[in-house]
């Protein structure tokens, strides 16, 4: 469920109609629900009840903005973060240091210094050099760095491949059968405080039988470590629940996910730890636009909007689906194709599909848009990066500003040796 409804034929999110937004901020933009970013928190949350000892941290690459990172804050969310960058904007947010999960496979040794220093409450190591320059650098500070080793499965997610990370191939964690003696040579080094296990196999999941059988893989890993005489305290099991694109997509609910781990965790007697990001973010915003032209086709018109490809990049990345709709619909459709201006034949967001009838100047949106939206928007073709704006029951705020060619231009310098 989503705070996302037409009223009196037009489109509201929460109390504010889209093209009050519209006329006070222009388009393109991106318009996040507050109340629906707190409403996922809370299912998701409720959804592991039946887990006893629990860590939740937002996985900060779904959707970094402040204003929504703030709303998970107040929701008790920490923060899953993959690099430096993100690390700041969660402080910056409000999110505890010892909340947050550095994660990602290409931490440099500055980035682990500076989380160190700011004492963040965990680290996902990736390989075994990192976990001895880690060690090493906490050693140098008179700590223990609290971490966990990243472990491959070797398990198809069967999602899309580039959102895949749990096979062998995949560039993420170490192999599963490597991980014991991997973990004999780490556990005794003064800087490192190995506590556990971590694990993620992909993005978009709609299916918990893969899940499932990561999670039953890392119990014996847990069990085979013990065995060894390691103290296994913690286990962070990612993310990756997936959310409904289009009508065909139906996704695992957030209770059966819990219900699924507390039964596969039930004897574990460990801390489990969470990365959702896409199932908070991801029906919690749309991307409005607004209509250039309806240019005539060969085999179907195409409708050319004001967003384009910079500002939504999953299409062009992963043929993503993301539904047009009408901000005030006539009640008719058509078959067109939607693309957007930039200029590349991949600038197009759905061909031959059928959406509802616009016209020059009407205004639309492209749902389901609050993850992997803005976060993964560029300036190609010099576009402004597209503004963002938090709605919150009757009121709303711009909550990143729109970033004008101007300001790109005034960022760059030409060399003496040009001028003139």
């Amino acid at each position: 469920m989503d705070h996302f409804a037409y009223r009196d034929g037009v489109l509201h999110v929460e109390d504010v109609p889209l093209p009050a937004i519209a006329e006070a901020v222009g388009t393109p933009v991106y318009v996040y629900s507050a109340g629906t970013l707190r409403r996922h928190a809370r299912v998701f949350k409720d959804g592991l009840a039946g887990v006893p000892r629990k860590h939740i941290a937002y996985a900060i690459k779904a959707n970094p903005n402040l204003a929504v990172l703030r709303v998970l804050a107040n929701e008790g969310y920490g923060a899953d973060v993959v690099s430096v960058g993100e690390m700041k904007r969660a402080l910056a947010a409000g999110i505890p240091a010892k909340d947050i999960v550095f994660s990602g496979v290409g931490k440099t040794r500055a980035e682990l210094a500076a989380a160190l220093d700011a004492g963040i409450g965990q680290f996902n190591l990736e390989l075994e050099e990192e976990g001895v320059v880690l060690a090493a650098l906490a050693a140098e500070r008179g700590l223990r760095a609290p971490a966990t080793l990243r472990v491959n499965p070797d398990v198809d997610a069967r999602t899309h491949a580039k959102i895949s990370t749990g096979r062998k191939e995949n560039k993420f964690g170490v192999p599963i059968d490597q991980a014991p003696a991997m973990f004999d040579r780490l556990a005794p080094l003064d800087g490192l405080d190995l506590r556990g296990i971590a694990t993620h196999i992909g993005s978009q999941l709609l299916d918990l039988s893969p899940l499932e059988a990561a999670y039953t893989r890392i119990g014996a890993l847990v069990a085979e470590l013990r065995g060894a005489g390691h103290r296994i305290t913690h286990v962070d099991l990612g993310g990756g629940l997936g959310v409904p694109y289009k009508a065909a997509d139906v996704p695992p609910s957030p209770a059966d996910y819990g219900a699924m781990v507390a039964r596969v965790t039930a004897d574990w007697d460990v801390e489990l730890m969470f990365e959702p990001g896409r199932v908070i973010a991801g029906n919690a915003g749309v991307l409005m636009t607004e209509v250039v032209w309806v240019k005539p086709g060969v085999l179907h018109p195409y409708v050319i909007v004001d967003a384009a490809m910079n500002d939504l990049a999953r299409v062009a990345l992963y043929d993503a689906w993301h539904d047009f709709q009408a901000v005030t619909p006539r009640g008719d459709h058509f078959t067109a194709n939607i693309a957007g201006p930039v200029c590349e034949t991949g600038d197009t967001f759905a061909m031959g599909r059928e959406v509802d009838r616009v016209e020059s100047g009407d205004l639309a949106v492209f749902r389901t848009a609050g993850a992997y939206g803005a976060t993964m928007a560029s300036t190609y073709n010099s576009r402004p990066l597209v503004p963002e704006v938090l709605v919150d029951g009757d009121r709303f705020a711009v909550v990143a500003d729109r970033v004008a060619a101007e300001a790109l231009i005034a960022a760059e310098r030409v060399p003496d040796w040009l001028a003139g």
